[in-house]
Formats: structure tokens, C-alpha cells, sequence
């Protein structure tokens, strides 16, 4: 059984239009670049026609896997979303205990997860320490530099 995707409104919109992406401009761009590679002749030394095959089989594999994606889809939508403990799709304000700084992170699905814009997966180690969990509560979540002391301080959506 195929695993089901956890996605956001937002999330949902990205994939849909990766794949447009994927099936249209990359695809013709592709093709034109087997036809280039196709016109230097001889097949049996021609790295630019490998290279643009095996290109064209990694954007086929990403649709594929796209496409598998968007079949097992579990939208979760904002008015659903509850604010009395941590769950996907809310934002989590944290206080670090041990720098004493505060932080925000919203809980998404593995799939839309992005550390660098405080998107962290509920599989993660420090989403899946905060699932659950309500607001004044302290999580401890494994990390590589150790355990780290989270105070959930707010729950919103």
C-alpha cells in the first residue's frame, strides 16, 4: 500500500503545477535535446545523447512519482486544522529552553517540509516530538547535537 501524502492548500498547488511543469516544458525541452544530441551521429560515442536519455528517464521517474503522489493525497484544509494540541498544519511558537529563544515552526507533511522557511516535517524529529502535545507543555526532540527542551508557548493555525 502506497503511503498517503499529507499536503496543504499551498502544498497540493506546487505539485499540480510541478507536474504541468514536468509533463510540458520539460518534456518538449527534453526532446529537443535528444534530437540535438540525435544529429552528432554515431550512437555508440555519444555522451550527449546518454546524458539527455538518462535525463529523460529521471524527469520521467519524478512524474511518476508525482503522479503517484497526487493519487494518495490527503488535503488537510485550514478550517480542519485544531489548535488545542500540535498537528499538521499548525504553527507552533516554541521557546528553546536552553538559548532561550523563541521560534516558529509550522507542522507540514513530509512532502512540503522546508527547514530553511521553518516547515518541518511531522516526521521529523522535532515534529514528531511536538505532535500531540499542547500549549505550555516542554518536548524534548533528539537532534545531532543532542536532546533539545522545547516550551510550546502557542498553537495557531
Amino acid at each position: 500500500m502506497t503511503k498517503q501524502v499529507v499536503l496543504t492548500d499551498e502544498g497540493l498547488k506546487k505539485l499540480e503545477e510541478e507536474l504541468e511543469y514536468l509533463k510540458t516544458e520539460k518534456r518538449k525541452e527534453m526532446a529537443e535535446k535528444i534530437k540535438v544530441a540525435l544529429s552528432f551521429g554515431d550512437l555508440s560515442e555519444n555522451s550527449e545523447y546518454d546524458e539527455a536519455k538518462n535525463e529523460q528517464a529521471v524527469i520521467e521517474a519524478r512524474i511518476s512519482h508525482v503522479e503517484a503522489m497526487l493519487k494518495n493525497v490527503k488535503l488537510i484544509d485550514g478550517d480542519d486544522v485544531n489548535t488545542d494540541a500540535v498537528g499538521i498544519g499548525t504553527r507552533v511558537r516554541l521557546l528553546d529552553v536552553e538559548f532561550n529563544e523563541e521560534i516558529e515552526y509550522q507542522i507540514v507533511g513530509s512532502t512540503e517540509s522546508d527547514p530553511d522557511i521553518n516547515r518541518i516535517s511531522d516526521e521529523s524529529p522535532v515534529g514528531k516530538a511536538l505532535m500531540g502535545h499542547k500549549i505550555g507543555d516542554t518536548v524534548f526532540a533528539e537532534a545531532p547535537g543532542g536532546q533539545i527542551a522545547f516550551k510550546i508557548l502557542e498553537i495557531a493555525k
